[in-house]
């Protein structure tokens, strides 16, 4: 299943209420590149009909498109210090989380106009 770390869950809810988007969910995507690599995104949204949210954590709604379910079992959204001073989002697959938890450095996307306002491009 797809998990916020409370890190991520509070850092979401901030920039929802500095963008003025607290009614909006969080929508994350995935997609598989042609090399096999992931490429994370998110941003905030609205469902849509008939739509149901992924998970409900630390306050935070997050939807998933069916196409993106399968490369997000498992994957946790963490924020981290990436470098001294510089923050962002992370995504992390089970599979580094249990082989190498010091490389947390999956791809990273903003909160709606990309970034969060975290003070780097995450």
């Amino acid at each position: 299943m797809f998990s916020l770390t409370t890190n991520a869950a509070t850092r979401i809810r901030q920039a929802a209420v500095e963008g003025g988007m607290e009614e909006l969910a969080l929508r994350v995507a995935a997609r598989r590149e042609a090399d096999g690599s992931i490429t994370y995104g998110m941003g905030f949204d609205e469902a849509h009909d008939g739509e149901h949210p992924a998970l409900l954590s630390d306050g935070v709604t997050v939807l998933i498109a069916t196409a993106s379910q399968p490369l997000l079992q498992d994957t946790e959204l963490d924020f981290v210090e990436l470098e001294p001073g510089q923050y962002g989002f992370v995504f992390v697959p089970q599979a580094v989380q249990a082989t190498a938890p010091t490389t947390r450095r999956g791809g990273c996307g903003g909160c709606g106009g990309g970034s969060c306002g975290t003070g780097s491009s995450c």
